[in-house]
């Protein structure tokens, strides 16, 4: 494991498109769970009348797991490559998943956009690329999955390519560096295993395509910051909070401060696969025994610093965001809830200070009276309790948001700047 670096990924996609089963295929022909695994699955799977769901069924298992509580790091999947091995964030097929999507996507390095050949993109493929592209993946590939359904056509894949080339265009994604590859993941075909009906396809399968991605960026040089995912209170051994780090580096015996509480702790021991470890650094997913602080004193939102230089809890913060989904407008006084890291809390807009043109980026209109569906702008929140917000040009993971309301994500944003709690 050491040798190899250490990836996340995210799969993202129309609901009906296949990411389970992907993923799922992704996992048995790596190698990364056995047959016998998957004829288990697939027998509860026939049993509850659900006989393709077998790889579904997998990331499902392992959710039901994790709401358990079984172990701390189930919610991750891992499968190796030549170069990396990977994590598949907050496998999809949740009920919630636009809301997982988020959390687990502005932790992802990479993602994987499925889309089915058979109905091209959805509603939901262009909600998904657009996210992943605000909240900050810089890097996509797309699998042109159920190519099976259309007789592993050319012509279909090339239709579905060109529509997708298009919007990921206009999304902002540099086409030239966005592989397409033409899958069946139900039937197996390019995704670990090279295909035999589809000749016509030079490329790399998907498993190989993921060996061309570029190793992510570790700010070691940072401050320190952890968002909490979870906090476990484990007997004998105390509290330990979960979470990834996502800049800096966090050491046995270092001294922390959580915010927004203020709470001061030491860090007793460090955990990855149940693994000790003397420190952590950016892209660990760990979990670390505290000692010293009060268990009321560290949930789920908060971030773990230095006491040199804490996490920033805001007063107030004002963000460019973009409107995803809104069934009237927005205006001064909409509260929505913000998801942040992994911090949800209830937000006011207190100013919508200029509506802008996102092609050029310059102002349409400055103290616009709402803002709709389609819209960019830029806009003052202030959260209704303590939250820790950064600017994305500081630490991009921690200025990253998602804006939910009524079951569905309204809009995706980056934080410009944050006014500072006194």
């Amino acid at each position: 494991m050491a040798d190899r670096i250490h990836m996340n990924l995210v799969f993202i996609g129309h609901v009906d498109h296949g990411k389970s089963t992907t993923v799922g295929r992704l996992l048995l022909d790596s190698g990364a769970i056995t047959d016998a695994q998957l004829r288990k699955l697939k027998e509860e799977a026939e049993k509850l009348g659900k006989p393709t769901f077998e790889f579904a069924f997998v990331m499902d298992k392992l959710k039901e797991e994790r709401e358990r509580g079984v172990t701390i790091d189930v919610m991750h999947k891992d499968f190796k490559t030549q170069k990396y091995y990977f994590t598949i964030i907050d496998a999809p097929g949740h009920r919630d998943f636009v809301k997982n999507m988020i959390t687990g996507t502005s932790q992802a390095d990479a993602a994987v956009l499925v889309v089915s050949a058979k109905e091209g993109q959805q509603e939901q493929t262009k909600e998904h690329a657009f996210l992943a592209k605000t909240l900050g993946v810089k890097q996509m590939i797309v699998t042109i999955n159920k190519m099976d359904t259309v007789d592993y056509a050319e012509s279909r894949f090339n239709e579905v390519k060109n529509d997708v080339s298009k919007l990921l265009k206009t999304i902002g994604y540099n086409i030239e560096k966005v592989p397409f590859v033409p899958i069946s993941a139900y039937k197996g075909d390019n995704v670990v295993k090279k295909s035999e009906n589809m000749a016509w396809y030079k490329g790399k399968t998907l498993i190989e395509t993921l060996d061309d991605l570029e190793p992510p960026e570790k700010h070691t040089d940072k401050p320190l910051r952890l968002p909490i995912q979870d906090v476990y209170n484990i007997t004998g051994v105390g509290m330990v909070p979960v979470g990834r780090v996502e800049t800096g580096v966090l050491k046995t015996g270092d001294k922390v401060i959580i915010m927004p509480s203020g709470a001061v702790g030491e860090v007793k021991s460090i955990e990855m696969h149940h693994q000790p470890m003397q420190q952590a650094e950016p892209g660990d997913n760990i979990g670390f025994n505290l000692k010293g602080v009060d268990k009321k004193a560290v949930k789920r939102g908060d971030v773990v610093g230095h006491p040199e230089n804490p996490p920033t809890v805001a007063e107030e913060f004002t963000a460019q965001i973009v409107v995803l989904n809104h069934p009237t407008a927005i205006t001064v006084g909409y509260q929505p809830v913000i998801h942040c890291h992994t911090a949800q809390v209830a937000c006011s807009v207190t100013e919508i200070v200029k509506k802008i043109d996102p092609k050029t980026g310059q102002a349409l209109e400055e103290k616009p009276d709402f803002i709709k569906t389609g819209d960019v702008a830029v806009v003052k929140f202030k959260p209704t309790r303590p939250m820790v917000v950064e600017r994305s040009q500081d630490f991009p993971q921690l200025g990253r948001f998602a804006v939910r309301d009524m079951g569905r994500t309204i809009a995706a944003g980056m934080v410009i700047d944050v006014k500072k709690k006194a």
